[in-house]
């Protein structure tokens, strides 16, 4: 594990795309070609922003993401996918985009994307930290077992308080109670696990990752036993675990 602990959200997600740019670029000249797999929410605002200016051979580059609410059209504010599409997809040139598509045949689009990630390597995972230490929407307590690539969960309160509170729905009523997710063992497979966690709220979280052993009900702690984890932290997501 690598801490890395900057002082402000920007140098932070300045921080974190510069490694995952650094990293895609030793997988395009070692193969010709890199998977990433990349986060949302309002935490990786920064690294977005910082990855998208960087000069990664994006025709190279593949990407996948984490989840998706079931039945959310991509033109809701709060889908995964049109958040992606414009921070990130639009604004460069892929060699391809696998979204998590929760509309239509659910079970379908699971099989077919789950057939798709497991024909290679993720080179590097661009995994964020819910306030309840969920990774995807692996909430509390997750699933360990699972060899699945993507599974449907059933988000826990605290989870959906968080999308409210990040403004992406108006109330807890409207956020919906399934999603599908990336299975934590799924995760754990990336070659490279580069995690931005900004921001205050995210303080107590990262201190029940640190402090706790692996355990299902802080989901991230399973994070402490992949062999290439990255932590970027700021002052404040810091400051329950140290003092700057």
């Amino acid at each position: 594990m690598n801490i890395n602990i900057p002082k402000t959200p920007s140098e932070l997600g300045k921080n974190a795309a510069n490694l995952v740019a650094v990293k895609l670029k030793e997988a395009i000249r070692e193969k010709g070609e890199a998977r990433l797999l990349v986060s949302t929410g309002s935490s990786q605002f920064e690294t977005l922003a910082a990855l998208v200016v960087s000069d990664v051979n994006w025709a190279c580059v593949s990407v996948f993401h984490l989840d998706e609410y079931i039945g959310l059209k991509l033109t809701h504010p709060a889908s995964f996918r049109k958040y992606l599409y414009e921070r990130f997809i639009d604004r460069i040139a892929v060699k391809a985009f696998y979204p998590v598509e929760g509309t239509g045949d659910v079970a379908e689009n699971i099989r077919l994307l789950s057939a798709e990630i497991l024909k290679k390597p993720i080179d590097v995972g661009v995994i964020g930290i819910g306030e309840n230490a969920h990774i995807a929407f692996n909430d509390p307590p997750a699933d360990f077992e699972t060899h699945s690539p993507y599974l449907i969960v059933h988000l826990d309160d605290r989870c959906k308080l968080q999308q409210v509170n990040e403004g992406w729905f108006p109330s807890l009523k409207e956020v919906p109670a399934t999603a599908i997710s990336m299975s934590v063992n799924q995760i754990m497979k990336c070659k490279i696990i580069v995690s931005a966690v900004p921001h205050l709220v995210k303080a107590e979280a990262v201190a029940q990752t640190l402090g706790n052993d692996v355990t299902n009900l802080v989901p991230a702690t399973r994070l402490k036993q992949h062999p290439d984890w990255h932590l970027f932290l700021d002052a404040n997501s810091a400051s329950k675990v140290v003092r700057l």
